[in-house]
């Protein structure tokens, strides 16, 4: 598998002159466009018209005329335009994209060789650089592990020189022991494919950490039983979010609702002035001008679709923030190729345009930011349910005057009074943490994905409890990334969402988000009445203390 890595865009050479601000976006293409489109139907009518008289007068066919090799000649101009320009990147897309490969890097495009008569072993996209490499590995390991030791055989280059993933983590593993004197027995090492992670997942690997996975459930939502799983250390976590999946199954279930779903990138570009970066904002901005951008976006992915850009201005720096939609993809990859297609074109018109890196912050990602809890990434979610008053008392142990006012005081103005961003609940990145690594999710989005506002209102005149979780910024994939994993894998067809829906892409993603929405739901209720009840020490003294490896006091 060679790697190419595609430039980062710089200065260009366009050859046209400013553009001034509120202008609709000067777009040669467009009537290029035209022009071709208009030959290529004006030629094939006149053409269909002529075969069609000498077919009824018995001329034959190839006798042309000075017209109508004029005509061919179009006919077969502006075919090879129009299918070079809308045709080779769908094309291209559709033959070396599969669902899963909508999330690789999108700087990194693999080009697969034609398979050898025996197998290869497999590369990294991140090995390509190991120039000092021996060409041959002595064949015994104990010569490899003192070449290791030693600094004369990259540690990173085992697994494409061997051949073997396996024998290169363990080779790995005990050069690691010796240069540190540390001894790793606790770390797992055989019971896993290593294979499965090349290239992909983790770099230089010397074995794998192992985490418990337990399942809260079923977690009645939308009319279906779903069983969760959770892969955490903490205890009490589970047993609690599955107290909550019972009282809401005993009240008749939750209902949700994913209100917006798509995934951000935003460049950001510096121009020489702060009017030249206003010329560009505001003709990005420009309604006029989506339809040819979106053409732009969408070439790079049979699934990503642009679905707006929004621009923030910092003197001279632009940031410019797409949205698209990205299937069942998580999508940061799917939308960053997009965005650099974008970028390649507005460089045509914007010579001046500095582009300082393909992510400006204004994203964002694995950071809390209002832009975010405001304009949503990933899915939006707001999942709720009525409590029945003799759920509370018999399962939750409280009641709904109590959980209210402690909403009221600890989830609402409690968080307020910390200067909470997006942080108006009990609990939520604990079961939404705990999810992401289960399913093979990024567990550093927790940060934007636990952005949650709980909120408890008193309801049928006093007697029952409505509560509803909001979350505007779930980031989960079911293709791509560790979701590929087989435990990870696992996890997700637990919850019927592996893979890509191919009947309507993007579903099985809005599904496993209006889980977590829905499993949040279930973790605030369980911990706020364990609260309101005076109940969460007394749990956690018993489930989740342990006096193992503490040294025993005498006094």
């Amino acid at each position: 598998m060679a790697v190419e890595v595609h430039r980062k865009v710089g200065r260009g050479t366009g050859e046209r002159g400013p553009v001034q601000a509120g202008d609709a976006l000067p777009l040669p293409i467009r009537h290029t466009n035209l022009i071709f489109s208009a030959l290529f139907a004006a030629s094939l009518a006149y053409l269909m018209r002529r075969w069609r008289e000498k077919i009824r007068n018995s001329t034959p066919l190839h006798v042309v005329g000075i017209t109508e090799i004029f005509a061919i000649c179009g006919l077969v101009a502006s075919l090879i335009y129009l299918i070079s320009f809308f045709g080779i990147a769908f094309a291209q897309s559709v033959v070396s994209n599969s669902d899963d490969e909508e999330e690789e890097d999108f700087l990194i495009t693999a080009q697969v060789a034609p398979p050898p008569s025996k197998p290869a072993p497999q590369q990294c996209a991140l090995l390509q650089s190991a120039g000092a490499a021996p060409e041959k590995m002595p064949e015994e390991d104990e010569e490899i592990v003192a070449g290791v030791v030693a600094g004369k055989i990259p540690s990173y280059v085992l697994e494409t020189k061997l051949g073997d993933c396996r024998r290169a983590a363990g080779i790995r593993r005990e050069a690691l022991r010796r240069i540190t004197g540390r001894e790793i027995d606790g770390l797992p090492l055989d019971g896993f494919d290593y294979a499965s992670i090349l290239g992909q997942c983790c770099e230089m690997p010397v074995g794998y950490v192992q985490l418990p996975v337990g399942v809260a459930g079923p977690l009645v939502l939308d009319g279906r039983r779903l069983y969760v799983p959770m892969a955490t250390t903490e205890g009490c976590l589970i047993a609690s979010t599955n107290r909550g999946c019972k009282a809401i199954a005993e009240s008749g279930g939750a209902s949700s609702v994913v209100y917006r779903d798509g995934m951000t990138r935003a460049p950001v570009a510096r121009f020489p002035s702060a009017r030249r970066a206003a010329e560009l904002k505001c003709l990005l901005e420009n309604p006029a001008n989506f339809d040819t951008l979106s053409m732009v976006f969408n070439r790079s992915s049979r699934f990503a679709r642009l679905q707006g850009i929004k621009c923030a201005m910092a003197g001279r720096n632009l940031y410019m923030r797409f949205t698209c939609s990205t299937g069942d993809a998580m999508g940061m990859n799917m939308v960053s190729k997009g965005v650099q297609n974008v970028l390649d074109y507005l460089q045509n018109d914007f010579p001046d345009m500095d582009v300082v890196s393909i992510s400006g912050n204004f994203c964002s990602d694995k950071k809390s930011a209002a832009v975010n809890w405001i304009e949503g990434r990933g899915k939006s979610v707001v999942c709720e349910a009525v409590i029945r008053e003799e759920v509370i008392q018999k399962v939750l142990k409280t009641n709904v005057q109590s959980l209210v006012e402690l909403n009221v005081i600890k989830n609402l103005a409690g968080s307020a009074v910390a200067g909470a961003l997006g942080g108006f609940n009990a609990h939520a990145s604990n079961i939404v943490t705990a999810i992401f690594i289960a399913t093979g999710q990024d567990p550093a989005q927790n940060v934007e994905s636990s952005q949650c506002i709980t909120m408890l209102e008193a309801v049928n005149d006093g007697r029952d409890l409505h509560i509803s979780v909001t979350m505007p910024s779930i980031e989960v994939g079911t293709v791509g990334g560790g979701t590929q994993l087989a435990s990870q894998s696992a996890c997700l067809d637990l919850l019927g969402v592996k893979g890509a829906n191919r009947d309507s892409p993007g579903s099985n993603a809005r599904l496993l988000a209006a889980v977590v929405a829905g499993a949040v739901l279930a973790g605030e209720l369980s911990l706020i009445s364990a609260q309101a009840a005076g109940h969460l020490v007394q749990s956690h003294m018993k489930y989740n203390r342990s006096n193992k490896d503490v040294p025993k006091v005498t006094c």
